[in-house]
């Protein structure tokens, strides 16, 4: 039997080894098999290949939320790791720090003991200073409390001893009680005495010890001739004699050497003392000076 096309496939092999026969197969001829002729095919013209779909472009990859403190990397920078580099460029100088905030004493609840001689002009720059700030502020002046006093007054004048000493401790003490008071308030409060450098437990150390350690002193010291000028305009029981001006005087002096700040308003007017005394008292809350 012979096929109409090409020769008969070969049974196939069974795993076993034994040829499978198809349906429709009878077996092998006895004989061999002529090879049947080859009938003249046309050539089949092969179509061209198929154009390929280009391949599905993939979705891409979800990005993952960057971690707690991590910053995200940004496509397309020059990266290390997961840190990414910043453009080059040229280093710029550090910024200079912030200037100290400067306090303002005119916003401030402040303790100030004002010390000069007679005529130095405390009482007068005490009360433009008070008068003129922001904030409540008592002006307390030694020499009005002593003279309360009315019978009995130990006057200076008569001489200096034990019974003037004693109304000047008591008038001291009650400054100072009115000075915390005041403080104690929201009110800010400006003393002025006259206190001599060489007796620091009788001065300082009492107004320390009666106002307490936040108090600011401030030593108001104008020339000689300016103080004896102004002497010779007071009246009554606070005008000294020329003598008594300047031995106190000299004896104020010695502040010089005691690291508080002085200002010589000899060429100042009230207001402008006071300005001073403002600038003088930011630099003295920012930097206590140690009495």
């Amino acid at each position: 039997m012979q096929h109409a096309v090409g020769s008969p496939l070969p049974p196939p092999h069974r795993p076993g080894g034994a040829p499978q026969q198809q349906p429709g197969y009878l077996g092998a001829p006895s004989g061999p098999v002529p090879p049947a002729p080859q009938p003249a095919v046309p050539p089949v013209p092969h179509p061209p290949a198929p154009q390929h779909a280009p391949a599905p472009q993939h979705a891409p990859a979800p990005q993952h939320a960057p971690a707690p403190g991590h910053a995200p990397v940004a496509q397309g920078t020059d990266t290390t790791g997961h840190v990414p580099l910043p453009p080059g460029g040229p280093v710029p100088m550090p910024s200079a720090p912030p200037a100290p905030t400067v306090p303002d004493p005119a916003a401030t609840t402040l303790a100030v003991l004002l010390i000069g001689p007679a005529g130095a002009g405390k009482t007068s720059v005490a009360k433009f200073w008070a008068d003129h700030r922001r904030v409540p502020t008592a002006h307390v002046s030694l020499d009005d409390v002593r003279e309360w006093v009315r019978s009995g007054f130990a006057d200076p004048q008569s001489g200096w001893n034990d019974h003037s000493e004693a109304q000047y401790r008591l008038a001291r003490r009650t400054c100072g009680f009115a000075a915390r008071n005041f403080l104690a308030n929201g009110i800010s409060c400006i003393l002025d005495d006259a206190i001599f450098p060489d007796r620091p437990a009788v001065g300082l150390g009492g107004w320390k010890r009666h106002v307490g350690p936040g108090l600011l002193p401030v030593v108001l010291l104008p020339g000689l001739e300016v103080v004896l000028e102004r002497n010779a305009e007071r009246s009554g029981n606070r005008r000294l004699a020329d003598e008594e001006v300047a031995r106190i005087h000299g004896r104020m002096a010695g502040w010089y050497g005691s690291g508080l700040p002085i200002i010589d308003n000899s060429q100042l007017d009230v207001p402008a003392t006071a300005r001073v005394l403002d600038d003088v008292l930011a630099r003295a809350i920012a930097s206590p000076p140690k009495w």
